[in-house]
């Protein structure tokens, strides 16, 4: 992977235009964003280290990844049917300033993990699965779990600088739980994205007439978990989903 290919980050750019459009008027929107951009300006700094075994393949998923959040967003905002359930249950909850900083962000980690790379994933792999050597296929799972590293490594900046800023008072529940909130939020999206992989290798292997009901499927997982997201209050609340 060329440095400067990883370094120019006009995706990060992107982000960051919508977090400065957003957080003015207070669009909650922001909290997910800004914790996005911050996860893949670590995704791209992991890159350029040759952290994966592909890197070359980690990037064009990253890019491809935000492209699905893009996509949902530009559904939702001209107020389109394609919008997909889970998205338009996450935006519509930022409009509800009410909800704990937490919920919104966790909210929108679940629909882009839980919903958008099952689909990411499959989208780059289902053509070339069926004949792709098992030590390739073993490579590509890895890669795809050494990112739960970089996430967990980045929790604890997401808590300072976003949930924080949004929430003072987690400031002390971050004092008082010394690094066990990390550890908690870390586990969760590490079994959601374990989730993820299984999901995804389903679909891929599959037959074509049950592929629409493995889709549904993912869908529905999604917006259940998002439903219940909306029903907890606070990390502490937040371990019940775990």
């Amino acid at each position: 992977m060329d440095v400067d290919q990883a370094g120019d980050a006009p995706v990060v750019d992107r982000m960051q235009r919508l977090i400065d459009s957003w957080e003015p008027p207070g669009d909650r929107r922001a909290i997910f964003l800004a914790c996005y951009a911050m996860m893949t300006r670590g995704m791209l700094s992991a890159i350029e280290r040759s952290e994966f075994e592909d890197g070359a393949w980690v990037y064009t998923l990253l890019h491809r990844f935000a492209d699905y959040y893009f996509d949902a967003l530009n559904a939702y905002d001209r107020a389109q049917p394609t919008t997909p359930a889970v998205w338009r249950l996450t935006f519509d909850a930022a409009r509800r300033p009410r909800l704990h900083v937490l919920q919104h962000l966790i909210l929108g980690v679940n629909a882009h993990i839980n919903y958008d790379l099952v689909f990411v994933i499959h989208e780059l792999l289902h053509e070339t699965w069926p004949t792709l050597p098992p030590a390739l296929a073993e490579s590509r799972y890895r890669d795809h779990c050494r990112v739960n590293e970089v996430i967990y490594r980045t929790i604890d900046s997401v808590q300072d600088q976003i949930v924080e800023r949004y929430s003072p008072a987690m400031n002390l529940v971050d004092v008082m739980l010394l690094r066990a909130d990390e550890w908690l939020l870390g586990r969760l999206i590490r079994g959601w994205r374990e989730q993820v992989w299984a999901d995804a290798t389903r679909l891929m292997t599959c037959a074509a007439a049950d592929a629409s009901g493995v889709r549904q499927d993912v869908e529905a997982r999604a917006v259940q978990r998002g439903q219940a997201i909306l029903l907890q209050r606070g990390l502490l609340g937040l371990r019940h989903l775990f």
